[in-house]
């Protein structure tokens, strides 16, 4: 066992996009798209679709181990391309280990709890992957760009003082979350406005994308620098060793998935999944079996 408990939680994967432990994340030091010497789009295919079978093979050793969970966050604006992502990186995960969660306006009854609440039903066992398509993040994001629907929740402490108490809240709860064993993953897929507006039109366009457009999603759009705005200071204040954020580019998808895979994939293979191996006396039984199996001669 490990000697201190920093030792014994999960450790972030290296990136460069990995936002700095220290608070110093700037938005503006980013980018949205690719970089220049980005691998052609074949090649960022063939990686994920070896990303896909390594993750199919960690999940298994994830479930077999049961030591650890796994809870994988994504926060976006619209269009960014959450649900492709996670639908793309986990296409080859044994389902009934993996399993998705979307979090939509909170119902009265959610408001009647606090804001952690709802998404405590919802976090992985032991062995399994959880995934949040939005979080407890939201309440540091849109009720930061709409504070009126602060009102439905009837809180005694209201904005500057709610902020900082809701994010020392997150920072606890993340961290008991990794003292328990559970691995924290958080991914803002950082779209560009002129990205998300091209994406707008072609949901528009294209028979089969027109029903994920909302009226909502272009009134939201009205708010885009508060919305950066919030989440820089919700990425940037929150992001620790054991629950780190990455801000990956999202105005290229392909490029996108096949950085969340990679960083998911280092991030399991850092835990050193192995299947458990049984005991002498039942690995004595088990070999009895298999002479008893074998063909009579």
């Amino acid at each position: 066992m490990p000697d201190t408990l920093d030792s014994a939680l999960f450790q972030a994967p290296e990136s460069p996009y990995r936002v700095p432990f220290d608070g110093s994340f700037s938005r503006a030091d980013y980018p949205t798209a690719p970089p220049g010497d980005a691998p052609e789009k074949e090649a960022i295919k063939s990686a994920l679709a070896e990303t896909r079978e390594a993750l199919d093979d960690l999940q298994r050793r994830l479930h077999a181990s049961g030591r650890w969970s796994v809870l994988l966050i994504f926060q976006a604006m619209d269009a960014a391309g959450k649900d492709s992502t996670i639908r793309s990186v986990m296409r080859g995960v044994d389902p009934v280990g993996c399993h998705v969660h979307s979090f939509k306006q909170p119902s009265s009854r959610e408001r009647d709890h606090d804001f952690l609440w709802r998404t405590q039903a919802h976090l992985p066992r032991k062995g399994h992957i959880g995934i949040f398509n939005r979080s407890y993040y939201e309440e540091m994001l849109i009720t930061r760009v709409h504070p009126e629907y602060l009102d439905a929740q009837r809180l005694p402490v209201g904005p500057p003082a709610l902020w900082q108490a809701r994010r020392e809240a997150i920072i606890a709860h993340e961290r008991h979350l990794a003292v328990s064993g559970t691995v924290v993953i958080k991914f803002w897929l950082n779209v560009s406005r002129e990205t998300q507006r091209m994406r707008f039109l072609r949901r528009l366009e294209k028979p089969d994308k027109r029903w994920k457009f909302s009226l909502g999603d272009v009134r939201e759009r009205g708010f885009w620098p508060q919305y950066m705005d919030a989440y820089e200071e919700a990425v940037g204040l929150t992001s620790r060793p054991w629950a780190p954020w990455y801000a990956i580019p999202a105005d290229d998808k392909p490029y996108m998935r096949e950085r969340v895979g990679d960083i998911i994939r280092r991030a399991l293979e850092s835990l050193d999944l192995r299947y458990p191996q049984p005991d002498p006396a039942i690995q004595d039984q088990q070999q009895a079996i298999r002479d008893g199996l074998q063909p009579d001669s």
